[in-house]
């Protein structure tokens, strides 16, 4: 398994915390979510612009990265 460094730990843990709430997720299921479709990196990556907007901005966009990543379905 990756270690990914917490540069931005309240940036991340409050990122963690609002997409655990509006999707009623434990924080277990959420770092699953976000390991398996690399959230933490793209979240890391982003920073700079996604720390700017609002919480329903970043769960959208969380949601949108995810299903970008998921595997068709034929």
């Amino acid at each position: 398994m990756k270690t990914i460094r917490l540069l931005y730990p309240d940036y991340v843990s409050g990122g963690l915390e609002t997409y655990k709430n509006a999707k009623h997720l434990t924080g277990k299921q959420v770092a699953e979510l976000f390991i398996r479709y690399n959230v933490w990196e793209y979240v890391y990556s982003c920073y700079e612009a996604l720390h700017t907007t609002g919480a329903n901005y970043i769960v959208e966009d969380i949601d949108l990265y995810i299903e970008a990543r998921k595997p068709a379905i034929v």
